[in-house]
This record gives C-alpha cells, structure tokens and sequence, in this order.
C-alpha cells in the first residue's frame, strides 16, 4: 500500500432528522439544488476516496437517491448500538488496517474536499491514530471543546451542554470539535468494538473511541480549520436556511471572482450546478436553477428564472421563465416570456412580450413579438408570426405540428389549426383560422365576410325600453 493510501470516507446519514418535521429524509433537503448528502459525497469524492460508504436506517430511505458506486450499509440498531459509534461500527466491515478512514456526516455540507485534504495532511504529517476537525469560534456556546496538552495533542473533548460538564478553564477554550474525524484503519477496527453505551442516552459514541486510543497510548490531533463554518450541520428548518446562505454566498464568490457580473448578489439565486461564463450578467432578481449554462456576453434579468436552461453568447431574457429550453446566439427573450422544454431559438430569434412557445423550433432571425402561443411548431429563417398567432396544436387526443417557412408573415390574430404548413415567402390575413396549408407566396385568408346592419345602435336601444 502506498505511504498516503487513499481514505474510506464514512458518511452517516442514518439519524431521523425528526426536527425537520418532514417526510423528506433530513440529508435529502436541499440547498442550491443538491441534497445536503450530495454536497457531502461531492467532498468525499473529490479526496480520490478508495470507498464511499453511505450509513443509512433500516427503511433505506436513500435508496435510489445515492451515486453509482457508493456502499450502503445499514445502521441496526439492536446489533451495532445507537449513536454514532453504531452507526460507524455498521460500516467496519469496509475498513482496513492501514488505510485512513475519515466520517463525515450527512447533514454538514460546508466541509469542502479542501477541507477534509487538510484533515488528511494534518493525520498523515502527525502520525495520529485519530485526528479530529476543529473550528476556533469566537462564541463557542455549548460546542464540545478541544482540549490539548503541552505537545498540542489533544487530550479529550469536553462536553459543556449540561451545568458541570466543563471546568471554568475549559469553557474558555474557543477550539471546538466539528464532528468530524479522521481515524488509522486498524486501530478504529480495534478500538471501536470496545465503546460502550453507559452514558444518559445509552448511545455508542463514537468520540469514546478518542479516549480509549489515548488509553492506549496513541496520539490523537486536531486539523484546525480555517474557516468557522466548517462546524454548521443542519438539524432543523432554521439550521437550513443559515447553511443554505453561506453555500449561496460561495457560489456567488465563485463566480464573481470568474469574471461574473452579478448586480445584486442578495436578491439572486444560483444553484450549485449552474455554469456562467466570464462576461455574462446577472441582473437582480434572478433564479438559476438546475443545469443551467449561460455563455459570454449574455445579459440574464433583471426578473428571469432560466430552470436547466441554455443561454447563448449575447442573449438577453428580461422578466422571463425559461424551462429546458435553448437560446442561440444574439436571441432575444421577453419580457414576460415563457420558454418550455423543447423551445429552441435560433440566432437572433425573438420571443418577445407575453409569448409562450412550447416543444417548438423558431429559426434564426425570426420573431414572436408579443401576445401569441407557438406549440409544436417548425418556423423558418426570417419570420414574423404577428400578435396574437396561435398554434391550435391539441385535437382533444393527439398533438399536431405545424410548419411554417421562410419569411412568413402571419396578421395579427391568426389561428394556426395543425397539422398545417404556411409555405415560403408566405402571408395570413388579420383574424384568419388557417386549417389547410398556404402555398409559398400566397395570401391565406380564412374569415367570414363583414356586414354591417344600419340602425342597430338605435334599434337596440328600443328594445331595451321596451323590456324595462
């Protein structure tokens, strides 16, 4: 085996999470688009992990929710103990003598891969049997605290949540444990069958395992991290939304110091797996969700919430909803536009004011300026569909597609009945209900003929005195 062999990571993911009040398992919440659980297993991954093992609970609520490859065990309680060092006694079978095992736990998603390399240097450079993660907090309030000898080894980690847990020195230490641990392989395989549950909650714990491995004369560290949040695991509702800020705030970082202009970062919302290029412009407003990919020059808002969307060089989208949809270069969207899976517009395409286009091709240069519905169509290069165009697309049982050419101009209020086709060059009057195909070139008009009825102001008049 190599002088630094790739780790175990654990990652504990059994606990019931009931202060969510919830029927979502708690790892599976949330933030900026990935279950607490995914920020964790991204971590894991990205040390080069020789094995990720998931604890789940007996019910294996995650099953289906975790990446190809990832172990799952499951914590039993009856046979491995409750708590924490149950939990990690249900994944031993995974680890070997001689191999470094770092558990994490799946509701803190703020260690980063960055994060837990550290840890491993730090284990690795001091010879640890088991070196632990700590955070040095200005108010470390009821947080377990590091304490060290002369040499910088830790001693132990006191509790302080109850009267008497902790000496007046101790409460003065401002390192705290961030649950975090990095264990030699062997000597958890040895030390962990010997924690016992004899303690109020009659729970393994497995911070026990620390205490013993001193006992036996081992040197336990501690890897300071070097930011504070690295302590923040999420517990309830409240607890989500101040990691859900703090994951926000670094996504926004990330971006900004790519080259990203984002006007306002407090009023946009950008998930964790959307990709911006240097250049692009966020306005206020904004959600990006998803896999969402916006290019250079692409200016997004202010309003717009792009959903797995794809955002070309030099596109704009202003107070617009764009759902799977795709916008070439120099296209131009709303405001007030709604784009659905499927829509794609080509080079400097437009859907402009109040349009929806649904599972729709709108060729380069065409428009839809405002006011009109497109679903299930094919429209050529240099169109101009007129206010109000609507594609009846639905039969009542199946869905139609219609096709329109190059350089048609289609009035205002014209109703497309698919399956129809407006060929090249073509034109549709005002208020016109096209249900057979227009030639290339021609005039399709499809409207009763005007009459007007002389007097009928004044007739209508009289009979509304004589009905009083």
């Amino acid at each position: 085996m190599s002088e630094n062999p790739a780790p175990t990571v654990i990652v504990l993911a059994a606990g019931r999470g009931t202060r969510m009040r919830s029927t979502t398992p708690k790892v599976l919440h949330e933030i900026c688009g990935v279950p607490l659980i995914g920020w964790v297993l991204e971590s894991a991954a990205g040390v080069d992990a020789h094995r990720i093992v998931v604890v789940d609970q007996p019910a294996r609520p995650l099953d289906g929710h975790l990446p190809e490859g990832v172990v799952t065990v499951v914590q039993d309680v009856p046979e491995h103990g409750d708590g924490t060092g149950g939990a990690v006694a249900a994944a031993l079978p995974h680890v070997e003598a001689g191999r470094p095992v770092v558990v994490l736990t799946g509701d803190a998603p703020l260690v980063t891969a960055d994060v837990v390399r550290a840890l491993l240097a730090t284990h690795a450079a001091e010879g640890n049997a088991a070196t632990i993660l700590s955070a040095e907090l200005d108010d470390p309030g009821q947080l377990g605290r590091v304490v060290r000898d002369a040499d910088g080894a830790v001693v132990k980690v006191v509790e302080t949540k109850a009267a008497g847990d902790a000496t007046p020195e101790e409460l003065r230490i401002r390192e705290v444990n961030a649950g975090v641990y990095c264990f030699d392989g062997g000597r958890l395989r040895d030390a962990l069958p010997r924690v016992g549950s004899d303690n109020a909650q009659n729970e393994r714990y497995l911070p026990d395992v620390l205490g013993l491995l001193r006992a036996d004369g081992d040197r336990i560290g501690a890897h300071v991290a070097a930011t504070p949040e690295v302590v923040l695991g999420v517990n309830d509702r409240f607890e989500l939304g101040v990691v859900r800020e703090i994951a926000q705030r670094r996504i926004h970082e990330r971006h900004l110091r790519a080259g990203v202009t984002i006007v306002n970062p407090a009023s946009t919302v950008i998930e964790r797996d959307v990709t911006i290029a240097p250049d692009a412009t966020i306005e206020p407003g904004c959600v990006l969700r998803g896999r969402t990919t916006i290019a250079a020059g692409a200016t997004v808002g202010p309003h717009t919430t792009a959903i797995d969307a794809e955002l070309a060089e030099g596109v704009t989208a202003i107070h617009s909803h764009l759902l799977e949809a795709r916008a070439e270069a120099g296209a131009t969207i709303g405001p007030f536009a709604y784009l659905r899976p499927g829509t794609v517009l080509r080079a400097r395409a437009k859907a402009g004011t109040f349009v929806e286009i649904k599972n729709s091709d709108i060729g380069p240069g065409s428009k839809v300026p405002h006011l009109s519905y497109i679903g299930d169509a094919d429209v050529g290069a240099g169109s101009n569909l007129g206010a109000a165009t609507i594609t009846a697309n639905y039969d009542g049982h199946r869905k139609h597609r219609t096709t329109v050419g190059d350089g048609v101009k289609t009035s205002v209020d014209t109703t497309l009945v698919a399956p129809v086709t407006v060929g090249d060059g073509a034109y549709t009057g005002a208020g016109s209900v096209i249900t057979k195909d227009v030639p290339a070139g021609a005039l399709g008009i499809a409207r009763e003929r005007q009459r007007n009825l002389e007097g009928y102001a004044e007739q209508a008049a009289a009979r509304a005195r004589e009905q009083r």
